[in-house]
């Protein structure tokens, strides 16, 4: 009798399998370069984030002393978000707001709030290299903070 020779008896020479961790290399190494790129990306987007939380709250800090005029506080605004890298032009908004609370000691509060909106390119230069865009995401924060003064005199 003839012995039977299946496909699952042959084992692959070295040779064979040469040309296939090649191509298996060209075709996994853009998807790990864009997941790379996404990781810094998200990193950057983070640290223009925390700058642009901070300006707001610098922003606010100034707003609450006595003698500076909303246009000291977008200067100041403008001002650290350019030393954060953070280009463009921010929208700064200065709200003065008396408070009376309804019960206990009467006392007058100013409440001043900055929003600094600052938007954001998702894989912006990947995105030219293949002439698309990705999406944009708007980095944008609120600070707070009251001067109590006392009342009546």
């Amino acid at each position: 009798m003839a012995a039977v020779t299946t496909t699952f008896d042959r084992v692959p020479a070295a040779s064979d399998t040469r040309g296939a961790v090649l191509v298996e290399f060209a075709l996994v190494l853009p998807v790990m370069l864009v997941i790379f790129a996404g990781i810094f990306d998200f990193g950057m987007a983070f640290q223009r984030y925390q700058t642009v939380t901070n300006a707001a709250r610098e922003g606010a800090r100034m707003a609450i002393l006595p003698g500076y005029t909303t246009a000291d506080v977008q200067n100041r605004v403008s001002d650290y978000l350019a030393a954060g890298g953070v280009s463009g032009t921010p929208t700064t908004t200065v709200d003065p707001v008396t408070i009376t609370p309804e019960t206990g000691a009467s006392f007058s509060a100013k409440q001043v709030t900055v929003k600094v909106d600052y938007v954001f390119s998702i894989l912006g230069p990947i995105a030219t290299l293949v002439g698309g865009r990705f999406g944009t995401i708007s980095l944008g924060s609120t600070s707070v903070m009251r001067v109590e003064v006392q009342s009546g005199g």
